[in-house]
């Protein structure tokens, strides 16, 4: 077994070494491999001095420093990208995440193909305890997977899954919901939530509206990634064949009831259908464009250590 452990960090220059200690006393009762990749993801403070001091005395230790803040969706692809282990774990930088559990995790995720952490009774403010909740119960309702705490970043997964995960925005809350509709065996572990120690929460109240619309976002990705079209499509042709509908009854009355029909609304309308259907196929038959040609990272590596 090769495991890599991916630790996104943002200013938590006196949690490095901790969570490094914590970890490797807990690994060092086996016998497998494991590297620690700690991704930099443009801290202000001493986070990437820590950093390079452990990559100097532990060469499994590797680093990635980022050219500035590009968020944690960003960070984990990042380190997805450079992790060699056939099993990946990720946990955040806080010490909130405690390293004790992950010998729990190994043993579970020979059952599953993703084992997702359930902080049981959180350490977090009440407010984000209870968004947390809402929006659990969202995604248990909108996509029929049936875990507790899916934005939990206390993971542990098979390689090959990263391969289907399509990372970008506040999306990486929301890992767990695309191993499962990738046909993916996903379980929950329930673990012991630490209250933090150094540092500061990066919670915000905007991040209620930034997942709003992630939620919007991934229900749209899960069904329509691969053609836009699909959904722009129908939408564009429904506006499309109601216009045309109106348009032909207008020309029946025009004609055959010889009426006057250029200052009704209803002409107006009519034409305002077929033009927005016109408009939404348009918009389908580009997103189509773009998805077949998208290919471009959306972070930059400034540094690399140990790697």
């Amino acid at each position: 077994m090769y495991l890599s452990i991916i630790v996104p960090v943002y200013n938590e220059e006196k949690n490095i070494h901790l969570l490094y200690q914590e970890i490797t006393q807990v690994l060092s009762s086996f016998s497998f491999k494991y590297e620690i990749i700690y991704v930099n993801d443009g801290s202000t403070d001493n986070s990437l001095y820590e950093i390079r001091k452990l990559s100097l005395k532990d060469k499994r230790v590797i680093g990635i420093k980022f050219k500035r803040n590009f968020q944690k969706s960003a960070a984990l692809k990042a380190g997805f990208n450079h992790a060699k282990g056939e099993y990946i774990m990720t946990l955040d930088g806080d010490l909130q995440d405690n390293p004790k559990e992950i010998p729990r995790f190994i043993e579970k995720i020979k059952e599953y193909d993703m084992v997702v952490g359930w902080k049981f009774r959180r350490k977090d403010i009440i407010t984000k305890v209870i968004m947390s909740r809402i929006f659990n119960g969202l995604i248990r309702f909108l996509f029929g997977i049936k875990i507790h705490d899916n934005d939990c970043n206390y993971r542990i997964f098979k390689r090959e899954i990263v391969e289907h995960l399509d990372l970008y925005g506040g999306l990486y809350r929301y890992i767990p919901v695309f191993a499962h509709n990738k046909g993916y065996k996903v379980g929950e572990l329930k673990v012991r939530h630490l209250p933090r120690r150094h540092g500061k929460s990066k919670y915000g109240f905007g991040r209620l509206f930034t997942g709003a619309f992630d939620l919007l976002t991934l229900k749209f990705l899960l069904k329509y990634k691969n053609s836009p079209l699909h959904f722009f499509g129908y939408l564009g042709g429904s506006f499309f064949t109601l216009g045309t509908f109106i348009g032909a009854y207008l020309t029946f009355i025009k004609f055959v009831y010889q009426q006057h029909i250029g200052n009704r609304p209803l002409l107006l309308f009519a034409v305002l259908l077929i033009l927005i259907g016109v408009q939404l196929i348009s918009l389908g038959l580009i997103g189509d464009i773009v998805r077949s040609n998208s290919n471009s990272k959306d972070y930059i590596i400034e540094e690399k250590i140990n790697k």
